[in-house]
């Protein structure tokens, strides 16, 4: 038994053995009231994910992030490189958010949202149960000679590994190039998109390996998120806990015996349903550690067994654990509760007050004012449109302030704004001499669509000394 200031655990992790070799788990399938939830979560969560690319709002994807392109859809607006200063406070929020709700809530995320648990603890390790059946099951099979039996369930399973895997790529890439760009790729010939299929056949490969070899190892190897976390918890964030007051010290069950032990009878449960192999009654905040509540599932059913309550391993502080208190809502939740709220209200404000169209006026480069005959002065301007939309837009320039003013453009009656696009185009701004009091004045354009202000930018205006 380890106690709880015996920290040696930590120096290995599950999946490595003394010699550096890859220990293969076998966890056994869980169960449970928690299991069931993550289930149907996760389960929602997967509609969203294949469904996600052919979802449309404002005939536009609800997200794409084409990044060879440099374009940008969330929720159906369009985020161009001018945008660039939104998406990045909307990251800044995104990584403050990650920090508070770890440090909060700990790795819920992990356990209940994350894209790779999911897939591996509800997908293919689903497939592989109903292939090659459980913990014991898989054990015995990896050992027998490779006979009919033994082929065709690991065949069978390696198939369908790769069938998904396959899925989940074309699913990867639709959200890069756009669903329509997927079907052509997938419609047209092979050698017009060399490029796209070659990009399918590398993330098909990548998933079957992460999922049918590399597996835990991603979370206790790869991912960042799970390596930051013992800089993001401490010991009032909430996590999967044993606790050790009520359990300790432990003693096998034995029939007909007076047990003057703790509630843990080690059955080792909660070890044989980790995915990562980790014994959770080493500590809380382990690396390897997921916050999956297998372990939480496991305990529970044994107790029920032996008449036992729940809680023995829960969701918990590991300072509420220590000093064998029960949890409650603290002052520090509430507040660090409410600065995530603040955060997600000024990422939903960015969003929503965002400009559709965004123009910009520059003086044409070399040009200086024109004085005409009928006592008024003209500058030349280049503008340049762009629309964040999927709709064109037929757009006319008045010019707003100061008053009395207009503008002609050089060679065409009207522009027309194409939807996702850009026009360009060139103008000049007439103002009559007595409205200009220095030599360089602000002055407002509007940008019109159907006698509807779109959008507007201010430029500086040249006149002549008085």
């Amino acid at each position: 038994m380890i106690t709880q200031n015996d920290e040696t655990f930590r120096d290995s992790i599950s999946t490595v053995d003394a010699a550096g070799k890859r220990v293969w788990l076998f966890p056994k399938k869980p169960q449970g009231p928690l299991y069931n939830y993550r289930k149907w979560v996760s389960y929602g969560l997967l509609t969203l994910l294949f469904a996600g690319p052919w979802l449309r709002i404002n005939d536009l994807p609800v997200l794409m992030l084409n990044i060879p392109a440099r374009k940008f859809i969330i929720f159906g607006q369009i985020f161009w490189p001018q945008d660039f200063f939104i998406l990045l406070l909307a990251s800044l929020t995104f990584i403050v958010f990650v920090i508070l709700f770890t440090v909060v809530y700990g790795r819920v995320f992990c356990g209940w949202v994350c894209p790779q648990t999911i897939f591996m603890e509800m997908v293919f390790r689903r497939i592989e149960y109903f292939f090659e059946g459980d913990s014991a099951q898989q054990k015995a099979l990896a050992k027998a000679d490779w006979d009919w039996n033994k082929t065709w369930r690991k065949t069978g399973k390696h198939t369908v590994f790769l069938v998904i895997s396959f899925l989940i790529a074309n699913t990867f890439l639709a959200y890069i190039i756009g669903s329509d760009a997927l079907v052509k790729l997938v419609t047209d010939s092979p050698d017009q998109h060399l490029g796209g299929l070659a990009s399918l056949v590398l993330f098909t490969g990548v998933f079957y390996a992460v999922f049918a070899r590399f597996r835990e190892q991603v979370c206790t190897i790869a991912c960042p998120y799970g390596r930051l976390q013992g800089v993001m918890l401490d010991k009032e964030s909430i996590v999967v806990a044993y606790d050790y007051n009520r359990g300790e010290p432990r003693e096998k069950l034995r029939k007909n015996q007076e047990r003057k032990a703790g509630d843990c009878i080690d059955c080792k449960q909660c070890v044989q349903v980790c995915p990562t192999g980790i014994d959770i009654r080493n500590g809380a905040q382990q690396m390897e550690c997921i916050n999956c509540t297998a372990c939480i599932d496991a305990c529970n059913n044994i107790m029920d067994l032996i008449n036992k309550p729940h809680g023995l391993i829960r969701y918990d502080s590991e300072s509420h654990i220590a000093a064998n208190t029960k949890f409650r809502v603290t002052g520090r939740i509430k507040a660090y509760s409410g600065v995530l709220v603040m955060l997600v209200g000024i990422l939903v404000a960015l969003l929503a007050t965002r400009s559709n169209v965004e123009a910009t006026v520059l003086r044409t480069p070399g040009q200086l004012f024109q004085k005409t005959d009928h006592g008024t002065i003209t500058n030349l301007y280049n503008i340049s449109v762009i629309n964040k939309t999927n709709h064109p837009y037929p757009i006319t320039l008045k010019l707003l302030e100061p008053a009395g003013g207009t503008i002609a453009l050089v060679g065409t009656d009207g522009l027309t704004l194409p939807a996702q696009g850009i026009t360009e185009g060139v103008f000049f701004a007439e103002l009559p001499a007595k409205a200009l009091h220095l030599t360089s004045n602000k002055i407002r354009i509007g940008v019109y669509s159907q006698g509807k202000l779109i959008t507007e930018e201010k430029t500086k205006f040249l006149a002549p000394a008085r």
